[in-house]
């Protein structure tokens, strides 16, 4: 394997700053869900099913409010967007602490609703930054950092509420928030390339809201949804076994199999769809129920974490090239919300199967929905997505489901 491309990337004006900015700033935004939780069972002494009612406002109001933050990308650049936002976590870290239960109910809907739009920052500059024919890599690269962010995140979060009062741990999480606005609003980096010009107006939206992107969108549903309903499951077969003290390495290594995937799918020459990949990775996540120890599940978890992280390279790779520059961050909104929903979706679905059937069959159900969900808008991308891609790339055709 070549590591050529990445340092063909790396080399690229600008690259390495937002790639690096991205890693850092990403860190406090993975710890938000868990240091509510904390907070809400340890400083407000209530139950883990209250606290995860915080946490899924929180999510849900995230998730609408990502492609209405992609549009401020689009129409207004990053500093606007980021000023913004950064002012309201500001103000939502100041309260937080403060206030009960009822009230921090609406200060996650509050803070979802603003929060900092970095995941889809990110990817928009880099689909500025860097030309067509070296997106892969790039993507591949922002997948990694999201990956190490994380593992890191949620448990330096962790760490911090054992260690420190939780509401001191909600103002230090704020405050790193708010030092990766900042970071942003500093360097400035481009929403769109020198030749796609700042003047161009968005389609309307009924131009590229069609076929090829509602499978792109479909898909990363599916590819979250078997993520974390495998995370759910992996924690449910270990328990049953006897064997939770091995929980942490376990998703520990199916993390690293992601970034190995990454590594080699980035410095690949030809693309596979990421339709092509989340349906491989959920016939591969059916038969994971019948390892028999902790030491099995690490290695039967090896094929689908290599396709993991691949699985959003693609997806973001492919979006980039299918929607016009002027609507490229209100469409990395919406495949950020796609992604939300399905995590949403998976840890309960999963929950559901295990409490009537077992681990075991958790892992299939979920690997057989997402398979065949798959299936069913590989019609949409088939049909006109060879359209809507540029005539001089026909490598991007489809790969066959």
């Amino acid at each position: 394997m070549s590591l050529a491309p990445y340092r063909h990337v790396l080399r690229l004006p600008g690259v390495r700053a937002i790639l690096l900015l991205g890693l850092v700033a990403r860190i406090p935004m993975t710890a938000v869900g868990i240091s509510f939780t904390l907070h809400t069972v340890n400083a407000l002494h209530r139950s883990y099913a209250q606290a995860g009612i915080v946490t899924t406002v929180y999510t849900i109001a995230a998730a609408v409010s990502s492609p209405l933050l992609g549009r401020v990308l689009d129409r207004h650049g990053a500093r606007p967007a980021v000023a913004i936002t950064g002012v309201a976590q500001i103000l939502v870290y100041a309260i937080a602490p403060e206030v009960g239960y009822a009230g921090l109910l609406v200060v996650a809907a509050f803070a979802g609703l603003f929060a900092v739009p970095i995941f889809g920052l990110v990817r928009q500059s880099v689909s500025a930054l860097v030309p067509d024919d070296q997106r892969r890599p790039a993507f591949a690269l922002d997948s990694m950092g999201t990956e190490l962010s994380f593992m890191v995140g949620p448990a330096v979060a962790v760490a911090m509420a054992t260690t420190l009062d939780s509401g001191l741990s909600l103002r230090v999480l704020g405050a790193a928030i708010v030092a990766g606005a900042i970071g942003v609003f500093v360097i400035n980096p481009p929403m769109r390339a020198d030749h796609e010009g700042t003047a161009e107006q968005a389609p309307p939206r009924r131009e590229w809201f069609r076929g090829p992107v509602l499978a792109v969108l479909a898909t990363a549903v599916f590819m979250t949804f078997i993520l974390s309903g495998t995370e759910l499951s992996v924690v449910s077969t270990l328990r049953e076994a006897g064997a939770t003290g091995w929980t942490g390495l376990v998703i520990a290594l199916w993390c690293v199999y992601s970034l190995v995937g990454a590594l080699i799918y980035g410095a690949m020459r030809k693309p596979v769809s990421s339709l092509t990949l989340v349906g491989v990775m959920g016939l591969l996540t059916v038969p994971v129920g019948l390892a028999s120890n902790w030491l099995v599940l690490c290695l039967v978890l090896i094929p689908t974490g290599l396709l993991c992280a691949p699985s959003i390279t693609s997806g973001n790779e492919t979006l980039s090239r299918l929607v016009p520059a002027a609507s490229r961050g209100e469409a990395l909104g919406l495949l950020g919300s796609a992604m939300t929903a399905g995590v949403s979706l998976g840890a309960p679905f999963a929950g559901f199967v295990v409490d009537q059937a077992g681990p075991a069959w958790a892992f299939a159900a979920v690997g057989l929905v997402a398979g065949i969900g798959v299936l069913v808008v590989l019609p949409w991308y088939r049909r006109s997505g060879a359209a809507a891609l540029p005539a001089a790339e026909p490598e991007l055709e489809p790969v066959a489901a």
